[in-house]
């Protein structure tokens, strides 16, 4: 005798009903996006990323409708195409914010502060990692690593840098970002939203006046090294260990093969100051 999936306390469910379709003025306005970012590939499967990115930008991040119109394209299926978007963070799979606020716990960063400023923000913004404010202005996250390390802690907003950042000024910035107020970015390009960056990234042009002109470069702390590289001598600083400077020390005169960041001199962690712990330790695994 068999028994029923019913009879077993077993559900089933029912099978997810195909992706709906863009309404046709959309559908039409992204196939002529697609079609530009395909042809600037020799194999159009190659083109996935930047039209995930596409998408974004249309609706602040990648729906199933989203990833049904990448698979149409690109002749590839649902699946395919899911594996990808599911992949990489920077595709997101839910409504989010005009401003994603990510700041990075990753191990420089957090023990300069990135743990404390998360912390911060969380408890600001009353939301959680990966959490929208009702008002739908800001998404915050913790990041692992925004290749920044001379400027820790960092917080980005949608990818843009906000370098040496502390709880105070982190609050500002979102306070900020909520209230409609301009907010300039450490270096790069002017602050703009999320589906505007995801639309850049999508291969189109920034057409805002000045934008890809304030790019920039590298600045000076990322740079020593490459001067150092090259033979240069870096400038003499005074650095002396927290609570040994005496007045009329002579400055400390660095030798080429010193390394030299923004952080040079002993500072505050979230490990040594009390005020800002980092939190228990988890064992391996957990």
């Amino acid at each position: 005798m068999t028994t029923s999936s019913s009879e077993r306390g077993v559900s089933l469910g029912m099978p997810e009903l195909p992706a709906p379709e863009y309404p046709d003025d959309v559908r039409a306005r992204l196939e002529a996006d697609a079609r530009e970012i395909i042809a600037r590939y020799p194999d159009s499967r190659s083109a996935l990323l930047p039209l995930l990115h596409l998408v974004q930008s249309e609706e602040g991040h990648v729906t199933r409708t989203g990833m049904r119109f990448c698979a149409d394209m690109l002749g590839l299926t649902t699946a395919e195409v899911t594996a990808v978007a599911t992949f990489y963070t920077m595709y997101r799979r839910r409504p989010s914010g005009d401003y994603q606020v990510g700041v990075c716990t990753n191990t420089l960063c957090a023990v300069m502060g990135g743990d404390a400023i998360f912390e911060e923000l969380q408890e600001h913004l009353g939301v959680g990692n990966g959490e929208t404010t009702d008002d739908g202005k800001v998404t915050l996250e913790h990041i692992e690593c925004n290749a920044a390390c001379d400027y820790a802690p960092v917080v980005m907003v949608n990818w843009e840098f906000f370098d040496n950042q502390t709880p105070d000024s982190a609050r500002r910035l979102v306070d900020d970002l909520r209230a409609g107020r301009p907010v300039t970015p450490t270096r790069g390009a002017p602050l703009c939203t999320f589906k505007e960056t995801a639309r850049i990234l999508a291969g189109f042009p920034d057409e805002r006046a000045g934008a890809v002109e304030a790019g920039g470069s590298a600045g000076p702390a990322s740079l020593v090294g490459l001067k150092l590289a090259k033979g240069e001598s870096a400038p003499a600083r005074v650095v002396h260990p927290r609570g040994a400077a005496s007045e009329g020390a002579p400055p400390h005169e660095p030798s080429p093969a010193e390394h030299l960041s923004s952080h040079d001199a002993p500072q505050d962690t979230s490990a040594s100051d009390p005020a800002h712990p980092a939190g228990p330790t988890a064992e391996e695994g957990e």
